[in-house]
C-alpha cells in the first residue's frame, strides 16, 4: 500500500501552452497514447476519418479543429500519475488559459519550428514567468523544413528572456530529418527506423562507436560540431534553475509522427515538480498536509448535453479527497457535501472515489460555486489567492430571438456566464443584457452553444470596443450615465462604466474626479 505522501509525490500536473496550430492537441494525444489512456490518436487534421482529438469535446471544436475550452486528462506512466490540462490556443480564450495556469505546477511550451515564437505563446509564457513555474519547451514539426535550431534557441532566449538547455539536438530537418542527438541520455534516436534500431549508444566522446551508415552523412558531422559548440558556449544544466523557472530544458521532435515524444515525457517526469505549496490568507499551504483543501478554477456547463449538467473543476492543494465528504466554502460560510465527483479523459468521465494533492477532479455544481472558490475541511475557512479577473474589451447587446423562449434564454446566459469566458452586464436604466468578452470568437461560441445546448437563438447587436472601469463603493452614479460613458451593473451588482474610448475616459475623470474608478487587472498585477 502506498502512503498518502507517496501518492502526492507521484503527481505531475502541467498545462500545455502554445500558439494555435503549433501542435498542442496532437502532442497531448501522443502523451495519452503512451499512458495507455487511448489506443488510437486522432489528430486534428484527420477530420475526414471521423476521428477527433480526445481533448476536443465540444461540437464547435470538432467543426473548426480548434480548442476553445481547457480539457483535463489523467493517465499513469512509469509510476507517475500525470494530470494534463490542454488549454485553448486561440487568443480569444486566453482568459480561460490564464486561470488554468493557476492550477498547475509546471508548463510545457510548444513551438512550431517553422514559425518560432508567436504572440500567443509569448503572452502565456509571461504568465508562467510571473508565477515562477518551471517551463519545458518542445520544438515541434522537425519533420518539416523550419528555422535553424541555433536560430530558434537564440529567439527563445532573446524574445522570452529565459535561458535554455537543449536536452537533445536535431540531426537535419524536413525531408533530411534523420533523428535527434540525445545529449541527456548520451544516445542517438533515429527517425523512421524499426523499433529495435531506434537508439544508437554513444561512446565517452559522444560519438557512434561502430560503423554505421549515419556516420557517412554530412548532417551527422554538422551535428557533432553544433554539439561541441553547445557544450563549450551553451548554458550549464541546472536542476535548481529549471525548478525556479529560470532555465527551460528544450526538446526537439515531431508530435505528428510521434517522434521524440516518449524521450520528452521520460525526461519531463524526472525534472518536473510534484505538487507545490499554495499561498493563502493564512500563509503557505503544504500539499502534504492531511487537511483537505482546493480551489475551483473553471466551471463548464453541459459537458453531457443529455443531462444539462454543470461541472466545477477543482485543483486539490492539500489532503485527500473522498467522495461524499463535507467541505466548507468560506465565501458562503456554508458546508456542502461532495457526492458526485468525476475524473476526466476529455468527455469520457468516470466516478472518482479518492484523489490527493495535485489532482484535478470535477464536482457536480448545482449553481453553488464560483470561479476562485476555496473548498476546505478547515472550519476556520482560509482562502487561496484570488484568480485573475479580466477586463472585457468587446461588447454586444443580446436578446432572445423568440420571446417565448425567455426561460431558456435566461437559464443559458446564467450558466454560460458562470464559466467565465464571457461577462454579463445589465444597463442600469433599461435592464438590457450586455455581454463583454476579450475576443470575438467568444461571442460566436456563446451563440452556437445557446442554440445547440439551450435551444434558443439569440440576436446580438455589436456595440464595438469599450473601456470598462469598475466603481468602488456603493454611491449611486445613475445621473452620470451617457452614450459615451454608459453605466451598467455586473452580475454581482457592482457598478461599471463603459467608456467609448480613451478620450471619453479621460474627459469623465477630469469632470468627475471624485468618482473612484478602477481596472481589476491593475489590482491583480500589484
Amino acid at each position: 500500500m502506498s502512503t498518502f505522501k507517496d501518492e502526492v509525490l507521484s503527481r505531475r500536473t502541467f498545462a500545455i501552452i502554445s500558439h494555435p496550430d503549433a501542435g498542442k492537441t496532437t502532442l497531448t494525444e501522443k502523451l495519452l497514447l503512451f499512458g495507455g489512456a487511448i489506443r488510437d490518436a486522432g489528430t486534428v487534421k484527420g477530420k475526414k476519418t471521423g476521428k477527433y482529438a480526445t481533448s476536443d469535446w465540444m461540437e464547435i471544436e470538432k467543426q473548426r479543429g480548434i480548442s476553445v475550452t481547457s480539457s483535463v486528462m489523467q493517465f499513469e506512466y512509469n509510476q507517475a500519475k500525470i494530470n494534463i490540462l490542454d488549454t485553448p490556443g486561440h487568443q480569444d480564450f486566453s482568459e480561460d488559459t490564464y486561470r488554468t495556469l493557476t492550477a498547475v505546477d509546471s508548463a510545457v511550451m510548444i513551438i512550431d519550428s517553422a514559425k518560432g515564437i508567436e504572440d500567443q505563446t509569448l503572452k502565456l509564457f509571461k504568465v508562467c514567468r510571473m508565477r515562477g513555474i518551471p517551463i519545458f519547451t518542445f520544438i515541434n514539426k522537425l519533420d518539416r523544413q523550419g528555422k535553424m535550431p541555433l536560430e530558434l534557441l537564440a529567439e527563445l532566449e532573446e524574445v522570452m528572456g529565459i535561458e535554455s538547455y537543449p536536452m537533445n539536438w536535431p540531426i537535419g530537418m524536413g525531408k533530411e530529418f534523420l533523428g535527434i542527438y540525445d545529449r541527456f541520455n548520451n544516445r542517438i534516436e533515429q527517425f523512421r527506423v524499426d523499433e529495435e534500431d531506434r537508439f544508437l549508444e554513444l561512446n565517452d566522446e559522444g560519438e557512434i562507436n561502430e560503423d554505421h551508415s549515419l556516420k557517412q552523412s554530412g548532417l551527422y558531422e554538422q551535428t557533432l560540431e553544433e554539439i561541441m559548440l553547445l557544450n563549450e558556449a551553451g548554458n550549464e544544466f541546472s536542476r535548481d534553475r529549471i525548478a525556479s523557472g529560470d532555465l527551460t530544458p528544450v526538446f526537439f521532435g515531431s508530435a505528428l509522427t510521434n517522434f521524440g515524444v516518449q524521450t520528452f515525457l521520460e525526461s519531463y517526469l524526472q525534472f518536473a515538480p510534484s505538487p507545490q505549496p499554495r499561498e493563502s490568507t493564512v500563509g503557505e499551504i503544504n500539499p502534504l498536509t492531511e487537511d483537505f483543501s482546493g480551489f475551483i478554477f473553471k466551471i463548464q456547463a453541459n459537458m453531457n448535453p443529455a443531462h444539462r449538467d454543470r461541472i466545477a473543476f477543482l485543483r486539490i492543494c492539500s489532503g485527500k479527497f473522498e467522495r461524499g465528504m463535507s467541505v466548507n466554502i468560506p465565501r458562503l460560510g456554508k458546508q456542502v457535501k461532495l457526492a458526485q465527483s468525476t475524473q476526466f479523459m476529455a468527455d469520457d468521465r468516470s466516478t472518482v472515489n479518492e484523489a490527493v494533492s495535485g489532482d484535478i477532479i470535477g464536482i457536480y455544481d448545482p449553481g453553488t460555486y464560483q470561479i476562485g472558490d476555496t473548498l476546505t475541511s478547515d472550519k476556520n475557512g482560509f482562502q487561496f489567492e484570488k484568480l485573475p479577473q479580466f477586463t472585457p474589451e468587446l461588447f454586444v447587446r443580446v436578446t432572445a430571438k423568440n420571446v417565448m423562449k425567455q426561460k431558456h434564454f435566461h437559464k443559458g446566459i446564467q450558466q454560460l456566464v458562470q464559466e467565465g469566458a464571457i461577462q454579463l452586464f445589465k444597463t442600469v436604466k433599461t435592464d438590457e443584457y450586455l455581454l463583454g468578452a476579450v475576443g470575438q470568437l467568444q461571442f460566436e461560441v456563446f451563440e452556437h452553444r445557446m442554440k445547440n445546448e439551450y435551444n434558443t437563438e439569440v440576436l446580438m447587436e455589436r456595440l464595438g470596443s469599450k473601456i470598462a472601469r469598475w466603481v468602488e463603493g456603493e454611491d449611486n452614479y445613475d445621473n452620470l450615465s451617457s452614450s459615451r460613458s454608459l453605466l451598467v451593473k455586473d452580475r454581482y451588482e457592482h457598478q461599471v462604466f463603459l467608456f467609448e474610448n480613451d478620450f471619453a475616459l479621460r474627459w469623465f475623470q477630469d469632470k468627475n474626479p471624485d468618482v473612484p474608478l478602477y481596472n481589476p487587472m491593475d489590482q491583480q498585477q500589484q
